[in-house]
């Protein structure tokens, strides 16, 4: 069962609404998380609420109640919906101030959503990516729902034959779409370093955790389109891709087109986390 929680109260999601001068609906002024459950039970929610906070903090983004307040809402809200694979969709807006204008609320009234729904997919076994321009803001470490060049990134892929999208800016590869990146070359992982440019990504957190509980070496360094070309092994990871082999670029594969070794290890290694 789908479980609506908004601003207060617990509504059947057919009758879930908000106004239609909310300034998430205007704007894109608002924030958001997904965390995912597994056998009842949350994944890092409070890594999730943690970045929330902090991508509040960035935007100079009220909330209605609190970070700990919403973590409540959501246990209560998988708990009624009796789900055990599942998806907890939370977000908060600067909400509704009167009529549109660009000037932020004296005082705001902030939208708070959480939305819990069934998990049914699954990650896919492997994928291929197309190369597209990073034209997003400087500040991709708040997760904000203004996500357009996102969405174009997938759809861009997707007339390319590819299956999602890997964004370079100035000649250095930065992340997907909708998730962050890993190349691997000669045994090291290597991934872009956790600035403004890219998402600090809770579950990219854990796999670089589990890539040095495994001995693996891990560099957090910018890296070029043509050194990912030529890496022997390539993944995404995110909260429902877990860690997801990329095994093209373009019209080039990558590690011979199929997953390598290292990122099979992480990704058993992360679904026994997870499942655990």
């Amino acid at each position: 069962m789908t479980v609506v929680y908004l601003n207060g109260s617990f509504v059947p999601y057919e009758k879930a609404m908000v106004p239609v001068e909310d300034r998430g609906f205007l704007f894109a002024d608002g924030i958001y998380e997904v965390i995912r459950v597994y056998g009842g039970k949350p994944f890092a929610l409070q890594d999730h609420m943690l970045r929330l906070a902090r991508s509040a903090e960035l935007m100079e983004l009220p909330f209605a109640t609190s970070p700990a307040h919403l973590k409540e809402k959501a246990l209560e809200a998988l708990e009624q919906s009796g789900l055990k694979e599942a998806t907890i969709y939370i977000q908060v807006t600067r909400g509704f101030a009167g009529p549109r204008v660009h000037d932020w609320p004296k005082d705001p009234q902030p939208t708070e959503l959480i939305l819990v729904r069934a998990y049914e997919s699954a990650p896919k076994e492997s994928i291929t990516l197309a190369s597209v321009p990073d034209q997003r803001w400087e500040l991709c470490h708040i997760k904000s729902i203004g996500l357009y060049l996102n969405t174009r990134a997938r759809m861009e892929a997707r007339r390319r034959g590819k299956d999602d999208g890997l964004f370079v800016r100035d000649g250095i590869v930065t992340e997907a779409s909708s998730s962050n990146f890993f190349a691997v070359h000669r045994g090291t992982l290597y991934t872009h370093p956790e600035d403004h440019r890219i998402l600090p990504g809770i579950t990219r957190r854990y796999v670089i955790r589990l890539a040095q509980d495994l001995g693996i070496p891990v560099k957090e360094e910018p890296f070029t389109y043509e050194w990912v070309l030529n890496a022997d092994e390539a993944f995404i990871t995110g909260t429902t891709s877990e860690v997801t082999p990329a095994v093209g670029l373009d019209h080039q594969p990558i590690g011979g087109g199929q997953p390598g070794p290292i990122t099979l290890r992480l990704k058993e290694a992360y679904r026994e986390l997870v499942r655990g």
